[in-house]
């Protein structure tokens, strides 16, 4: 019964029923994001302000995908705080890379991001598409956050540059982790069209 309230949650709010890992079924609420194929499921716990989130997006086992906040900058890439996935270390499990896009050209460097999370972010790749799990506290107790999102390719088994045209200018979107609704941000294209230009070694 509880499966079938979720199916029917999730296809009134325009995104499909999914399954996820065990113990991480029981998102209360989903979108559809309007560009990259991309699905966002969480719960907010009002209670001490974090969200429990899965983040999914289609992409070929040779690329990567990221989801984060930016608590600065709407409509903007740069001083977001990401969690990136990509294959593990000699093509085992899918791998979360935490960082802060602190410019144009970010290092990528694996760290603490300007707000809380208090598990440990996990990743999944299965049927053609990643799988973040992460749970955030809302920065600010703000309910409301900028939201990015974003994905790209491989080269040499290292992150490389998103496309830069198309939707991939377009992944940005205010969210009100309590109502559901949203908004489209401005999009800066600069930001977005030379962001993850470096490769993680």
């Amino acid at each position: 019964m509880l499966m079938l309230l979720f199916a029917a949650a999730a296809a009134a709010q325009g995104c499909a029923p999914a399954k996820f890992l065990a113990g991480r079924s029981s998102f209360q609420r989903c979108i559809s994001l309007p560009v990259l194929g991309a699905s966002l499921f969480w719960t907010y716990h009002a209670a001490n302000g974090t969200a429990d989130l899965a983040f999914r997006a289609p992409q070929g086992a040779g690329g990567w995908v990221a989801w984060g906040i930016n608590t600065d900058r709407p409509g903007s890439m740069v001083g977001s705080s990401v969690f990136l996935a990509s294959p593990g270390a000699s093509g085992g499990a899918a791998s979360v890379l935490t960082t802060v896009l602190e410019s144009t050209s970010p290092s990528l460097a694996n760290g603490t991001l300007r707000f809380d999370v208090p598990v440990a972010p996990a990743a999944e790749y299965a049927g053609g598409a990643y799988t973040i799990y992460v749970t955030v506290a809302l920065p600010g107790n703000n309910t409301v956050q900028n939201t990015v999102w974003q994905a790209g390719p491989l080269s040499g088994g290292r992150i490389a540059a998103h496309p830069m045209s198309g939707a991939n200018l377009q992944s940005t979107m205010k969210l009100d982790f309590l109502s559901g609704g949203t908004s489209t941000g401005a999009t800066n294209s600069m930001v977005h069209r030379r962001n993850l230009r470096n490769s993680r070694g």
